[in-house]
């Protein structure tokens, strides 16, 4: 069983986020979330972590809140979450999720992102490495389903917690708006390209072939010839 920690978020009164840090369980077998529990201090990330992982919570949030307004978002640290200062390795993950379910209209839709950005500190960069899934269904009058991934990789600077943040999330703002915008390139040329393809194409002439009077073919006549047919009528 994996043992992940996460923060929730509840939106109170007066506009302020109230955050608190849950553990769970993550049974592989069963695909369940098992003994959810506040997390205990020696399991949440140290002080100088928890700055560059709550400065790109928020930068996440917002861009999320603009880009998928139904969607849902988390940071959270994969490894070096107890470095106390710099001069050491660490890693961040962000996930993003956003769902649409419209059985009315036909169809539904699904998007994931994950972002890992791993922290270097000797060559002062960080790596990302995104990978993005889409599902797509469309079932009026027929049947038609995407399902694509796409991985990407950036670089940016080892900054301040802030300025990481804002590097950071400008990157994944950029990488998933682009691939969004190929999809909908993709989409718009389908008529022409593969749903052209799956369609029954007509001969070079642009007729169909004459099956009621095939008699005007050279070829129907010699069949008929070697097989003594014309002497029967």
């Amino acid at each position: 069983m994996s043992i992940l920690i996460f923060t929730s978020q509840s939106y109170e009164w007066k506009a302020k986020f109230k955050k608190r840090t849950f553990t769970l369980g993550w049974s592989n077998k069963r695909g369940v979330c098992e003994d959810a529990r506040p997390a205990n201090d020696e399991e949440l990330p140290s002080s100088y972590i928890e700055e560059y992982r709550c400065a790109l919570d928020a930068e996440i949030i917002k861009y999320v809140s603009e880009a998928y307004p139904k969607g849902v978002c988390s940071v959270y640290c994969a490894n070096g979450k107890d470095v106390e200062e710099p001069g050491s390795d660490f890693e961040l993950v962000v996930v993003i999720s956003a769902a649409r379910h419209s059985p009315q209209n036909f169809c539904n839709g699904s998007w994931r992102s994950i972002w890992h950005m791993e922290f270097k500190d000797e060559l002062q960069i960080v790596e990302v490495r995104g990978k993005l899934q889409v599902g797509a269904h469309y079932f009026e009058e027929g049947n038609v389903q995407l399902d694509a991934k796409h991985e990407c990789k950036d670089s940016t600077i080892f900054q301040s917690p802030d300025d990481c943040a804002v590097s950071l999330t400008t990157i994944i703002r950029h990488h998933e708006t682009e691939y969004l915008n190929s999809l909908q390139v993709s989409y718009s040329n389908l008529p022409d390209t593969t749903f052209k393809d799956l369609r029954r194409k007509l001969p070079v002439t642009r007729t169909l072939f004459p099956w009621h009077n095939t008699l005007q073919f050279s070829l129907t006549r010699d069949i008929q010839k070697n097989l003594g047919l014309e002497s029967s009528k």
